[in-house]
């Protein structure tokens, strides 16, 4: 499954452009935030997305969930969102 990880920088409208390609694509996504800021701005690209892909006739579902990632050698808990058609 492809990962699109999210900043607190991230622009969400650019996100969401991402996300929606690969559902186009795969039909699924994980999405990766780690800290409150990129949380934030990955719950907004994954709405943008939703509205993206309502155009053409496609709901979109997310699943949260913790996991780990290695960010510079330490493991951090980030949360990522399965982003999936329903």
């Amino acid at each position: 499954m492809e990962i699109v990880k999210v900043s607190a920088r991230s622009v969400p409208k650019s996100v969401a452009g991402a996300i929606a390609a690969v559902i186009r694509e795969n039909e699924e996504v994980e999405v990766q935030a780690v800290g409150a800021g990129a949380l934030n701005q990955a719950v907004k690209s994954i709405a943008i997305a939703r509205s993206y892909m309502a155009l053409t006739g496609v709901d979109i579902v997310c699943i949260p969930a913790f996991t780990t990632v290695n960010i510079d050698g330490e493991d951090r808990t980030a949360i990522k969102f399965i982003v999936e058609v329903r």
